[in-house]
């Protein structure tokens, strides 16, 4: 009963929180960490070239972007250091810029930052590709505490920091925690779960049975723990080549999706509680989702995704495909009232109508150019997208 109280608390903490909040995107795939974003008014067929509102070269990473009030957060690379960015959104103007750690050079993929800053009352939040996760004051850019973790995988830690009610949860990996949960205020450590090395999903929290939950997609594993002592609920071994379990899963009425790529595949699960443990019964499992470190979103029964293979939508509860465009792999999306933003590996940004029946892009233009794995962000109006080094913000309403 006790711990049960305690996870209601959090959840309700947490309903404030994003009631406060509306309209920020402060985390790697926004407040309900989906995706999913409510904007709303958006232009969705443009037949001019979309407006250029600002863009800036922040050095090199692969950091979404957080955005809260007037302010946007993301990482780059200034003399060979790894620098935490705090941006007018408005104008792109650097408000200030903050030296993370030593810079992180991976010619395979690209150097700099993989994690996306994570923004909660005052405080920004980050994890460095090298392993310092860092606290720092949203308005000076001033550190407040730090840690750091000695366990990185291959291509360095990537996963952002998940903030959940009063602390801050990382997977930190092996010797550190397969997750560890951190007072969000002062940086001690309150839990650790597992000993799993790191993979580079981030820690994703959902509510089932009336109990809250952190999921860690780790190197070699799903791990869940219990998000107010930290104690092991469920373990399901799932191994990739080279340890790269990326994406996020997704929870959806007492189910969990979670899929990797490296012609690896993707399963259901259907989960059940029996005491502190859970129990995870696979509704199905293929290889028609491959997601190599893009993440889907989930709308009306139906997960689109752009993987190693394409773009495509399949349905959740039967993991059937119903469309597949083979021309878009590895892009990003994210989802707004009912449309698809897609930001192509290539740079340009396509909008289509998100629907099993067909894809259909009502919008197709180059906004950017090079390598673009970091996923847009849609705030206030405009879509902030970057590649490894190049930042732009266009509007969506003029």
């Amino acid at each position: 009963m006790t711990r049960s109280i305690s996870a209601l608390t959090v959840a309700l903490a947490l309903a404030v929180a994003r009631m406060a909040a509306a309209g920020d995107w402060p985390n790697f795939r926004g407040p309900n960490h989906d995706g999913i974003s409510d904007e709303t008014g958006l232009k969705v067929a443009w037949s001019t070239p979309l407006k250029l509102i600002w863009e800036r070269n922040v050095g090199s990473a692969f950091s979404s972007f957080a955005c809260v009030a007037d302010r946007v957060f993301t990482c780059g690379t200034q003399d060979k250091q790894q620098v935490l960015f705090c941006l007018n959104a408005d104008s792109g103007a650097v408000l200030w810029q903050t030296p993370l750690e030593g810079e992180y050079v991976e010619r395979q993929g690209g150097d700099g930052t993989r994690a996306t800053p994570t923004v909660c009352d005052g405080k920004v939040y980050i994890l460095g590709a090298r392993g310092k996760l860092l606290c720092a004051d949203a308005e000076t850019g001033k550190q407040v505490w730090s840690r750091q973790f000695s366990h990185a995988p291959r291509w360095g830690y990537s996963g952002s920091v998940l903030i959940e009610g009063e602390i801050a949860v990382v997977s930190a990996g092996e010797g550190d925690g397969a997750l560890l949960a951190l007072d969000r205020k002062t940086g001690k450590e309150i839990w650790t779960c597992g000993g799993d090395p790191a993979g580079y999903a981030t820690p994703y929290p959902f509510t089932f049975d009336g109990m809250r939950y952190i999921a860690a997609f780790t190197g070699d594993s799903l791990l869940i723990a219990a998000a107010d002592d930290g104690k092991p609920a469920f373990r399901m071994g799932w191994k990739t080549d080279w340890n790269v379990n990326a994406a996020a899963p997704i929870f959806s009425d007492g189910r969990l999706f979670f899929s990797s790529g490296y012609q690896h595949g993707a399963t259901l699960l259907k989960l059940s509680r029996s005491g502190d443990k859970l129990e995870g019964a696979a509704l199905w499992e293929s290889k028609v989702l491959r997601e190599k470190f893009q993440s889907s979103v989930l709308f009306e029964g139906h997960l689109y995704t752009s993987d190693e293979v394409g773009l495509k939508c399949v349905e959740l509860s039967t993991g059937k495909e119903q469309w597949k465009v083979r021309r878009i792999t590895h892009g990003t999306l994210t989802l707004a009232e009912g449309h698809l933003y897609l930001l192509t590996e290539d740079g340009k940004l396509e909008i289509a109508k998100a629907t099993p029946a067909e894809y259909k892009a009502l919008t197709s233009a180059e906004i950017l150019s090079g390598r673009c794995w970091s996923a847009a962000v849609l705030f206030r109006g405009r879509i902030y997208a970057r590649n490894l080094d190049r930042l732009v913000c266009f509007s969506l309403k003029e």
